[in-house]
């Protein structure tokens, strides 16, 4: 068993609002500079939609993540092999185009003050931020905003793959429109397809955290990890001429701060923390079918309680007082234990350490004799009659596994349940003892989930470790026999130059 430690994120979907400050602070921290005017590291989505950049899900066409030759059998990445990473060196036909993203523009706003006099109001022309030149407005960095339920956009999502034309139709019927967003940062994988499709070697993980960089000096621009990320987080400065993507705001981190975006968050739907996992296994996990990701991936999660697992972990010099702070992680919380924190996109085998609560979205509503009927089954309605068809969730969140995403809206029904029970006394308590025992859950675990989605402090919601730089390396150094220079999974520095 090696046993290492990753830094991981829940997302509560039901909680967020896209505001978009998130997006905005690290807009501002990290990407406001000459070359990154059109890189969003983070952004939120509404779905059903496209996406930025646009039908990202789409690895038909843009060839990310892996695939597997056969079920359960070897695993290789869409984009690329040695031969066609030699034959698309010079040319890559499947990255996003700038109209994929958008055209970065801003407006001359000095012709609102050099114009000169006339009878018509003076404005400010758009100009890309490009070229320079003026420019006509064609799409932006949220351009479907708020219209995911609408034909014009949600009908190219590709997640609508299984779901029925009747489903399809009723969600686009305007009185039934409904929406929920998507905020996406970098995932930093486990079996991360950009490590790996990297020919220079210049994109590691961080052997203490987990977390993937770029080493800017060791970048080519060869621009393969644009391609091998099917989350397309890894973008390309076309003023630098490197790539670059969320570093997890790790300076903020090793002095535990949580990440620009995670501060900023106005709806408090993120939680970070960090997570054990057996390195020996990812590729057994990697190499489950589609439907069986989802448990394959929470089983290579392992127990901070587990006496054996402290064990093996302080054997793999992690420190003590990490471990404490592991065991209080919402993560493992949320992952491991309810069970209602699930991965985007799973079947990309990349193994994301960003998981989702998904959204238990608004049901199907009818008007009789000027009273709303939301229900035929008592107050609450059962998760298959909401507005957002399971399947649609489940291709999203759990690599087409229904019973996942149906398990993990019990249960978050289950919890409005029990605190209707207490605070208004309106429903059967019974109801709610019947789904617990069916979600074979208790009083005390609902409880817990509603006290950390609710009412968490903000100590709750960011559980992050101490950081020791200095031990890290030097456990590395001691792990490769003294040697230093190489890149990849557990490795601290970039290669040697050439290499």
């Amino acid at each position: 068993m090696n046993v290492r430690m990753q830094m991981s994120m829940v997302f509560h979907l039901d909680k967020c609002i896209g505001c978009h400050t998130c997006s905005i602070a690290c807009k501002n921290v990290w990407t406001d500079r000459s070359g990154a005017e059109y890189m969003w590291w983070n952004n939120v989505e509404t779905k059903p939609g496209t996406g930025y950049p646009t039908r990202w899900e789409d690895q038909e066409k843009y060839k990310g993540g892996w695939e597997q030759d056969a079920p359960g059998g070897k695993v290789y990445l869409k984009s690329s092999n040695k031969s066609k990473t030699y034959a698309n060196i010079f040319f890559n036909p499947n990255l996003p185009s700038i109209d994929d993203y958008y055209e970065p523009f801003t407006y001359r706003y000095q012709d609102l003050f050099d114009a000169p006099e006339g009878a018509d109001q003076p404005t400010a022309r758009a100009v890309s931020m490009i070229t320079g030149k003026p420019m006509d407005i064609e799409a932006g960095p949220n351009w479907d905003d708020d219209l995911g339920g609408s034909p014009l956009y949600a009908e190219n999502d590709p997640n609508f793959t299984d779901v029925t034309p009747q489903e399809k139709e009723a969600l686009f019927q305007l009185e039934r429109m409904v929406f929920f967003y998507v905020p996406r940062i970098c995932n930093h994988c486990l079996n991360a397809a950009c490590v790996a499709a990297c020919p220079s070697g210049a994109i590691y993980k961080r052997g203490e955290d987990g977390i993937v960089l770029i080493n800017q000096e060791a970048c080519r621009g060869w621009r393969f990890c644009v391609t091998a990320c099917p989350y397309k987080k890894s973008y390309y400065n076309w003023s630098t001429g490197k790539s670059e993507k969320c570093i997890l705001c790790f300076p903020r981190l090793e002095t535990g701060q949580a990440p620009a975006c995670f501060h900023s968050c106005v709806g408090r739907i993120r939680y970070i923390g960090g997570l054990l996992y057996d390195a020996d296994r990812i590729e057994e996990v990697i190499r489950a079918k589609d439907e069986d990701l989802v448990d394959a991936q929470r089983d290579i999660i392992l127990d901070p309680f587990n006496p054996v697992v402290i064990e093996a972990a302080k054997a793999n010099n992690i420190p003590e007082p990490t471990l404490r702070y592991l065991q209080r992680s919402p993560v493992y919380w949320y992952v491991k234990k309810w069970k209602i924190g699930l991965p985007l996109h799973p079947e990309f085998r990349t193994l994301p350490m960003l998981f989702y609560v998904p959204p238990l979205l608004p049901i199907m509503s009818t008007v009789a004799d000027g009273q709303v009927d939301s229900s035929e089954d008592g107050l609450f309605h059962t998760v298959d009659k909401s507005r957002m068809p399971v399947r649609y969730l489940a291709r999203l969140l759990g690599g087409g596994n229904e019973g996942k995403v149906r398990y993990a809206l019990r249960k978050l029904l289950a919890v409005r349940m029990q605190q209707r029970v207490k605070t208004v006394g309106d429903i059967d308590e019974s109801s709610v003892k019947e789904m617990m025992t069916e979600l074979d859950a208790d009083p005390e675990e609902l409880q817990s989930i509603y006290r950390l989605t609710t009412l968490a402090s903000e100590k709750e919601r960011y559980v992050i470790p101490p950081s020791h730089r200095e031990q890290a390396e030097e456990m590395l150094r001691e792990d490769l026999g003294g040697t230093k220079g190489e890149a990849g999974f557990g490795f601290v520095e970039k290669p040697a130059r050439g290499a």
